[in-house]
């Protein structure tokens, strides 16, 4: 049976960030049946409506198209739909309302489980789930970073079909998105993924400016942690850096953890690619949500120290990085206003995986995916389609 739709209810008290780019005092987001129905003022709301006084900002859910884990859950190691319940609950209580469950570089049996697992958590309606990221194993060996160069290997035409039918059978509002490194991958096969609607970013790639302007034409649209994984930009031979830079319609994700990439660099994208195309990933790994410091990727030790993640050899592993730090580091250390990196968090990825019409703003008609935050901008509460949580009492909900 179709549950029933929820009553009808009004958040007040916080200064909302609007659709159109302005703070609004003194309204209210009414919600109903999972989605906002109208932003009004106070004053016109009708005294049966029941209401929710919170206070500080709210702002539109935070969107992260890269996580591989969370609460102490790896994805590759637990390809299942609990497993991606689990990845999603421990990073709500950082703002993150939507997400791509992200499976690194695997074996073709794990990315045939780890497909299975979003349809079936698709099928439960898992909080927050918008889809798939296959971050490989399309990748250049020699850009591997910490992906097993052993798993790493040429696509064929039974992964196109695999992909592409999942990417088809997804119903409107989920998205499947592919890393893969554009010198490895012919163009017809990345013009095949295109056209069955799969999302296409380039990463762990040494592909030169040309290579990567085809991949462009052939339907590639993204580029997976920028800088990270790829040769660094230089005069002669600008590579995937700087073809993405010079690519105004390109999405770009970064990882602001002070870690991956040094701030003067992350500025200096920002300010020749624009910020309306940067959006703030966190490519999150189990750590983070939980109280252990080492974890197993793919054989290897991973150890938590002083912010980073690192196997025995001082290789980055991902990152223990959530979505409210990156909006509070890129507000800090990158020069960009709140407003903008609000954005950067919510609307950007949001339009990249072609899903702004449902999610990345607080809007009339928009699910009502959205996110509290006090003046240190750290998260109090949280709301995806609809149903609220109050993470000063994590065990606690919220819904009308």
């Amino acid at each position: 049976m179709t549950p029933a739709p929820a009553p009808p209810y009004a958040l007040t008290g916080a200064r909302i960030f609007s659709d159109n780019r302005v703070w609004l005092d003194d309204h209210a987001v009414v919600v109903a049946d999972g989605r906002i129905a109208a932003i009004t003022a106070n004053a016109a709301l009708g005294d049966a409506l029941p209401r929710r006084q919170i206070a500080g900002l709210l702002v539109p859910g935070f969107v992260d198209v890269q996580l591989n884990g969370g609460g102490g859950v790896l994805f590759n190691d637990t390809p299942t739909w609990e497993g991606i319940a689990a990845i999603g609950a421990a990073h709500r209580c950082y703002g993150t309302t939507g997400f791509l469950p992200t499976l690194i570089t695997d074996t073709p049996a794990r990315m045939r489980a780890a497909l299975a697992a979003v349809h079936e958590a698709v099928h439960r309606r898992v909080p927050g789930l918008l889809g798939v990221h296959l971050e490989g194993p399309f990748l250049n060996a020699a850009r591997k970073g910490i992906h097993d160069p052993a798993l790493i290997r040429p696509i064929t035409d039974d992964d196109i079909r695999l992909i592409g039918d999942f990417a088809r059978s997804l119903p409107a509002g989920f998205a499947t998105l592919v890393t893969l490194a554009p010198e490895c991958v012919p163009l017809d096969s990345i013009e095949r993924l295109a056209e069955a609607g799969v999302v296409l970013s380039a990463g762990h790639t040494a592909a030169d400016a040309a290579t990567v302007a085809r991949a462009r034409a052939g339907g590639l649209t993204g580029f997976t942690h920028l800088f990270n994984a790829m040769p660094p930009l230089a005069g002669r031979e600008p590579g995937p850096v700087g073809a993405a830079l010079t690519d105004p319609e390109s999405c770009c994700g970064i990882i602001v953890d002070l870690h991956h990439v040094s701030p003067v660099s992350l500025k200096a994208a920002i300010r020749a690619h624009g910020s309306a195309r940067m959006m703030l990933v966190t490519d999150a790994m189990p750590t983070v949500g939980s109280s252990g410091n080492t974890f197993t990727l793919a054989g290897r030790t991973i150890t938590r120290a002083d912010g980073r993640l690192t196997a025995q050899d001082g290789t980055l592993a991902g990152s223990d990085l959530d979505m409210a730090s990156a909006v509070r580091n890129t507000v800090a250390h990158l020069d960009v206003s709140l407003p903008e990196t609000l954005r950067m968090a919510s609307l950007y990825p949001a339009v990249f995986l072609r899903l702004d019409k449902e999610i990345g703003g607080i809007a009339p008609g928009r699910r009502a995916n959205l996110v509290a935050l006090d003046e240190n901008l750290a998260v109090t509460a949280t709301w995806i389609d609809g149903e609220g949580i109050d993470h000063a009492d994590a065990s606690s909900s919220w819904s009308q």
